[in-house]
């Protein structure tokens, strides 16, 4: 049976979080100087300012992750998604979304944003499906975005998630069906 596990970041995914959003960065675009130090630092760039980072395991093979970094006590950008080429079109990216958004509320926000590049048509789509909104881009964070998006959780349509266990429900690590 294929699940799909929503897990918080320890510092042994970190190959894992550089690995996977360095295939999509470097196939598609430069590597900025923000990129090389979340990635290789994910401890000091986002963990440590209140952030969050998530991974999506398949089967028990790390398969995705994505990032929330705190701009200011109410608003988290959702940055760094990336899931593994060999686990695309299973659900991940979705899933990884919906467990961000909790995991923001958790953490006190009420607005996420985004920024991406319309070379990432499919994401920008599943956003637009999810309930993001576009906004006008602002150029000084990412040299490549050219699409910046918001969501106020608040207006979030949430999936129904069920735990594999009670003691997995303790440690918010779930999954959905």
């Amino acid at each position: 049976m294929n699940h799909i596990n929503i897990v918080e970041y320890t510092a042994a995914h970190q190959p894992y979080f550089e690995r996977l959003n360095r295939q999509w960065i470097e196939q598609f675009f430069t590597m900025e100087p923000l990129d090389t130090f979340v990635l290789t630092n994910p401890e000091e760039a986002i963990l440590k300012p209140g952030g969050a980072i998530l991974m999506a395991e398949y089967d028990g093979e790390v398969a995705g992750t994505v990032a929330l970094r705190k701009l200011d006590p109410v608003t988290y950008e959702f940055t760094k998604m990336a899931v593994d080429e060999k686990f695309r079109r299973r659900g991940i990216a979705e899933k990884l979304t919906y467990a961000s958004f909790r995991k923001a509320k958790e953490l006190g926000a009420k607005t996420v944003i985004l920024y991406s590049n319309t070379k990432n048509a499919a994401a920008i789509r599943l956003y637009e499906k999810i309930g993001f909104r576009h906004l006008q881009v602002d150029k000084d964070v990412y040299a490549r975005a050219d699409v910046k998006m918001t969501i106020e959780l608040s207006e979030v349509s949430w999936p129904v998630a069920t735990y594999k266990s009670t003691e997995q429900k303790k440690t918010k690590d779930f999954i959905f069906n």
